[in-house]
Formats: C-alpha cells, structure tokens, sequence
C-alpha cells in the first residue's frame, strides 16, 4: 500500500476507494479521535486555557485500526471536511496515530474522480490557523456550557444545560414571545369597490380605499367604515392616472447553508437537521450509472461563489435546454455577505449531466427532493430576469383615490424553472385592469364590501426564519445552524405547533435566570462579535488564548455574581400559591423539579411536604363508564395530558383516551381521541392505532356540516378568541356563539 487516506465519515470511504485504486487504502475516523473530557471541565484557565484531551472512548477500535494501516503506509493522507471541524479532527488524527510516515493535509470541495485526484496531487499541510480557532470555540462553549448550567441546576433544577449560541437563540424566541404577548390588536377596515362603467351593469375592476383628503388613512372602527362607505356610493370615479412599468425580478444566488435551510423547511418542511442529514448523503455519494460520486459541493458553505468551469458548463446546460434568450450575456456573479469566510463553492451539483429527472430510479425520496431543490437554484441564478409588466391605476372621486395594481409576466425568465418560497404571503391584492382602460374614463360604484382587519403581533419563528435571524444577526456559522435548532428543541426549551416555534415554559424559566445572570454574553451583538474574534484567529490576527483571556476575565465576575444570588435567584422561578400545607400550615409554593413543576412547602427543610400539580387540580368527573368495571370515569392529566381513568383508581387501573365522537374518516372503524405528544401538545388520532395511524392536529366536533352534510367539523379559534367550526369537504367556515364555546 502507497497511500493511506482517512476520511471522517464511512460513506466517503466507498466512494473516494473507486476513485484512487489499489495503490491507496481509504478509512474513516469516524468523527473526532480526541475531545475534552466528558465529566471534567478539562480546561485549564491558569495555565493559559490549555485543553485537556483524552482519546474518545468509542473510537478506541478505530484509533487501534488506523493505527495499524498508517504502519504499512507509505504516506499518509487526511482527507476530512474543508473548514475548521475537519481541520481540527485532521489535527488529532495526526496526534493520536504518532506516525513517523510523512502525513499530507488534502482538501477537496466535492467528491468527485477529478476533484479527490486532483487533491491527492497537490497536498497542504494542516492549517493550525483553523486547528486554532476550533481550539477556542470548543474551549469557550466548554467554558460557558460548564460554569453556566450549575446556576440553573442551583436555581431550576438539576440536568439543565446551557449554551453559549444555543442559548442566545432561545433568547430571541423567547423575546419574539414577549413582543407577541405584550401585544395589543389594533381594528382597522379595508374598503374594497367594484366599479362599473357608465351604463353598463358588470362590473370590470375591482380596487381599494387608497387615499381620502389626498392622505393614506386608517379606518378605525365599523361606524366610521360605513360613514365613508356611503360617501363613496353617491360618487362618481374617473381614471386619474393609468401608469404601466416595465421590472425586472431577478434570480435568487445559489445556495449557501443556511438558504438552503431556509427553502427546504418553506418548500418541503424539512427541519435544519434533517436537511443537512440529506445533504451529507448527496455529498458523500451516491452508487449512479457509472458508478458511486457525490452529486453536490460540500454543504457547509457561507459562498455565493461559483467556479469558472461550473459557471461555463451551466451556460451551455441553459443554452442547449431553453434557449438563447434564456441565457444572459455575461455570468451573473453574487456578492458575498460581508461576513462570509468564502472558503468553499456554493452548494451546487457536482455534475451537470445528472439532472433530477435521470435519478429518480435512484435516489431515495427525501434525497431527490433535496437534489432537485439545489439543481432548480443553481441552474435558474444563471439565467436571465424574469420581465413583468406592473400597472397602477388610480380612481379620483370627490375626496377619495382608490387604486389597483396588475402585475403581468411577459417573459418568464429564470421562473421557468424556479421560484424562491416565502416566509410571509404578501397581502397586497392583485387586480385585474382592463386593457382598455384610459384615463379620463368614468366609472360607479357597483358594490363596496367592508372588511374588518386587526394589527397583528410580530410573527412566530419557524426553523427557516429563526436561521435567516440567526445568519442576520451573525450568530453561528454554517456547520452549527442546524445543531442550534435541534439542541433547543431537544431540550425542550422550545417546541414546535406545526412550523411555529413556542418558548416552553421551562425555556422562559431558562432563559431568565440566564439574563437576569449573564446578560452580556447571551447577547446577540456580544455573541456575533465573538464569531468575528474567531475569524481573526483562522486568518491569523489573533491568538486563541489571549482570546480567551479576556473573554474569561468578565465572564468570571458574572459567575461569582451569581454564586452570591443564588437565594435571590431561586425566588425567580418560584410561584406563589393560595395553598396551604396540609403538614405544618405555612403557604406553599411552585417550584421547579427533575419531573417539573411541583407544590412544595415554604417551611422547608422542617417540613419536606410536596404535592403534585395533578393533584391539587383533583379528578373531574365525567359521563363515560369503565369498560372493565363500570364505575364512573374520572378527568386527569398526566405528564402526556389529559386522560380517562376509572374513579376506583387503584382497585382499577383502567385509563383511555378522550373520545371525540367522531368516527376516524380514513378506517371507518376506530373513533377519534384525544392524545398529547411526547412534546405536550394536543393531537387527535385513531384508536385503531397502530393499525391506523390517522392523527390531525385541530379538535374535530361531530356536527354535520350544514352546506354539504360532511359527518364532522373542525374547531379552530383566532386570537381575538372567536371560534369558528370549518368543514374540510367543502371548506365552509361557521361561526360559534358563545353559549356554544361554552358548552
């Protein structure tokens, strides 16, 4: 054996062994070889934050292999990810083989015959300017993550966990909650006319309230809607200005990390995690005609950039495929976000002769989605505008102006292929024009629909808007978007109802013994100039230890702040109650516990009484029998919700689901129930399960729909609190009286 290159992950193995043939022997470390001790801080801030690695305990075999194969070598080449993860695991690869083989740093920004021989050529040696900065991020997530947490564990409860970036993520959920409960809706009315020509009946364009005095203003309540309602009846409008331009929409750039995040989670609801697990596949490679190579650039990546030979082959990819006049005269060149480290391509196909169309035999599902999705963005950024004619009119009536806007597609340009999704609708209407319209033309009112509007708060972070904050305000870098997300969610700081993003309670409890302690350094401006600071190492304008020095010197005061506040802080999260112990007679309180939220008494540690939230809340009785005994069912709630249980609990230990009354619509058989998932939020599914999975997340009521007599209909309530029941067959929506809601 000449060569022996090591890879950080099994399914490169494969695919770089077919590239490089029997004179090279390829093999995985698997990840990092070395890191920090898992139970020690393993840092050592007196002796200048020297860190203390130990082997990692589950790659002792693969350690043992390599090891063996590099004796054999004649070199030695590693070959993990381009950026500073790989850099470093490369390091301690280096580290723990202890070779006297001559070892080669290769890099490569996708696996493909040319690329990975083309590296193996033209070796580096391993940047210890990227060594250092991975050296100070590990460090300084060490730092906080291990001096942090106690606080809570002292103040919350024990096996809590802080972060330093997973929590300043947290923060601004839980910030975005404050803002949408401290939020008061405003009413306000649109008014929306439908004009008709002078002597003819239909009406031919539709507008809307735009200006009144030659002002843009707010209609605040119904009396003052119907004041102007009947005004705008008794006039007469006539064309005031007719205006047509020419736009050009412009291609999005391809993909980087974090828009490819974003338009997997609008486009396909793909979570960041998931998204990247798919996208390592892609990268890794795949067994194709011809056999295996990866079918996209590396996918860590903060670059718009694009090499030449990619750039030309594209060109002539949409020359052959549309056309000429698809194509545009010059490459279209993307600048970077002025934070970018432009270390790699953007995230594009490895090979343009590999369209989706020629893999859907082979690849599996989630990856041919995600596959399309980056070859649709990168053939479209190199193509031409798309052209839509947008035309504005305006209708004067005495002291009213209302207007209309018509955009037409005449050429659709890059949208042949693709259209980026959005994170909000745009709630501007659009309005057919005639294309006989001229100014001066009369027309009437024929029909003029109020329409009651409220403000409404900002909206809740989904995964794609939490990450384009996140990349907005300089936090993270593209190889931890992903892990931000998931670590909170998994922590169950935060939870998810459909694409939305809640702080849970614990979050807030979290969040603000975290600010209350440690405000400037889970702070987004602090946390992003962080990131600079460690840009400056990997570019050499800084040393990693005076770093850290400086960093650990204020952060030090915090923590003894908090050592200080430790009884002030638990009073934090402590809730005050009406309760009194059954024990001693003293007030009890909500505290905090491994198992959640729990009464305990104020006279600890003399009196250790505790009771169960459940408890306190007692059965509620209910109609249903016990199938096992028929005595009365009883109303609880559990750590998973809500449930039925036997009143003779615990003679009988039977339980079940909250029934709906409502027979399940895909099995006809099964009733619908109400269940909580393993993140407390309220589902209803079959009872049928597992042999019927249906589940939904909105209540359904069996009422018939009164239009087109479906058996059931689902309730939904805004949040002006209204109720409304809305039937899935033909879409109609019923308003709910009170006594209903509260029935």
């Amino acid at each position: 054996m000449s060569g022996l290159v090591i890879v950080e992950s099994q399914g490169k193995v494969e695919t770089i062994n077919k590239f490089l043939g029997k004179k090279f022997k390829v093999a995985a470390c698997m990840g990092h070889v070395r890191d920090l001790p898992r139970r020690d801080l393993g840092v050592d801030p007196e002796d200048g934050f020297k860190p203390k690695y130990v082997e990692v305990k589950d790659r002792a075999a693969v350690v043992k292999k390599l090891r063996a194969l590099s004796k054999t070598a004649d070199a030695i080449y590693l070959a993990t990810d381009p950026d500073r993860e790989g850099e470093a695991i490369a390091w301690h690869v280096t580290e723990v083989l202890k070779s006297d083989r001559e070892i080669h740093r290769v890099t490569f920004n996708e696996i493909t015959k040319d690329a990975v021989r083309s590296a193996i050529a033209d070796p580096e040696k391993i940047d210890m300017r990227k060594v250092d900065a991975q050296q100070a991020r590990r460090v300084l997530d060490r730092l906080v993550g291990y001096k942090v947490s106690p606080v809570l564990w002292s103040t919350v409860r024990k096996g809590l966990s802080a972060g330093r970036v997973q929590s300043v993520a947290l923060r601004i959920i839980c910030e975005r909650q404050a803002e949408i409960d401290a939020f008061e809706p405003e009413e306000f009315w649109r008014i929306a006319v439908s004009l008709v020509r002078d002597g003819e009946s239909d009406p031919i364009l539709q507008t809307n309230l735009w200006r009144i005095d030659g002002k843009t203003k707010r209609i605040p309540n119904e009396e003052t809607a119907k004041s102007h309602i009947e005004a705008i009846a008794k006039q007469s409008f006539s064309v005031k200005s007719l205006v047509k331009k020419p736009q050009k929409r412009r291609p999005s750039p391809p993909f980087i990390t974090s828009t490819l995040q974003q338009e997997a989670s609008r486009k396909m609801g793909y979570t960041a995690q998931r998204t990247m697990v798919v996208a390592q596949q892609l990268y890794e490679g795949i067994e194709v005609e011809g056999g295996r190579e990866g079918l996209i650039t590396y996918m860590r990546t903060d670059s718009t950039r694009i090499a030449d030979e990619a750039v030309a082959a594209i060109r002539d990819y949409i020359d052959k495929r549309y056309g000429q006049k698809y194509l545009p005269n010059r490459p279209a060149i993307y600048k970077n976000r002025s934070n970018a480290q432009d270390a790699h391509e953007a995230v594009r196909p490895t090979n343009l002769d590999r369209g989706p169309e020629s893999l859907k035999n082979v690849l599996e599902k989630d990856q041919l989605k995600l596959y399309t999705l980056i070859w649709n963005r990168f053939v479209s950024s190199q193509m031409v505008p798309m052209e839509v004619d947008v035309t504005t009119v305006q209708m004067e009536g005495g002291p009213y102006v209302l207007r209309a806007i018509d955009h037409v597609m005449t050429f659709d340009g890059f949208s042949a292929i693709y259209a980026e999704g959005k994170d909000d609708e745009d709630d501007e209407r659009k309005d057919k024009i005639p294309a006989d319209l001229a100014e001066g033309q009369r027309f009437d009112a024929s029909k003029i629909a109020p329409e009651q509007k409220f403000t409404e708060p900002p909206p809740r972070y989904t995964e794609a808007t939490l990450v384009k904050q996140l990349e907005a305000e300089e936090i993270g870098r593209p190889s931890t978007y992903a892990s931000i997300v998931s670590t909170i969610l998994e922590r169950e700081y935060v939870e998810k109802s459909g694409s939305s993003m809640f702080p849970t309670e614990l979050g807030i409890v979290v969040n603000r013994i975290l600010v209350e302690n440690f405000d400037r350094f889970f702070d987004t401006k602090f946390t992003a100039s962080m990131e600079r600071e460690l840009d400056n190492i990997e570019q050499g304008n800084d040393h990693w230890q005076e770093m850290l020095s400086e960093f650990y010197s204020d952060f030090e005061k915090s923590l003894d702040a908090a050592k200080e506040r430790k009884a002030e802080l638990k009073e934090l999260v402590v809730e005050q109650t009406d309760e009194v112990c059954e024990e001693c007679g003293k007030p009890m309180v909500i505290r905090w516990g491994r198992r959640g939220k729990f009464l305990a008494c104020t006279g600890f540690p003399d009196c250790r009484t505790t009771k169960s939230l459940d408890e306190e809340d007692g059965p509620q009785p209910t109609d249903y029998v016990c199938d096992e005994c028929n005595a009365p069912m009883v109303m609880r709630t559990g750590r998973r919700g809500r449930f039925l249980s036997c009143s003779r609990y615990p003679e009988c230990k039977t339980t079940r689901s909250i029934p709906t009354g409502v027979t399940c619509p895909e099995c006809g058989e099964g009733e619908l129930s109400e269940k909580s998932s393993k993140k407390g939020r309220t589902f209803y599914g079959c009872e049928r399960y597992p042999d019927c999975k249906h589940a939904m997340w909105d209540k359904p009521v069996p009422t018939p729909c009164p239009q087109c007599d479906a058996k059931f209909v689902i309730e939904k309530t805004d949040r002006s609190g209204e109720t409304t029941h809305r039937c899935l067959s033909c879409k109609a929506v019923m308003t709910v009286q009170p006594d209903e809601q509260a029935a």
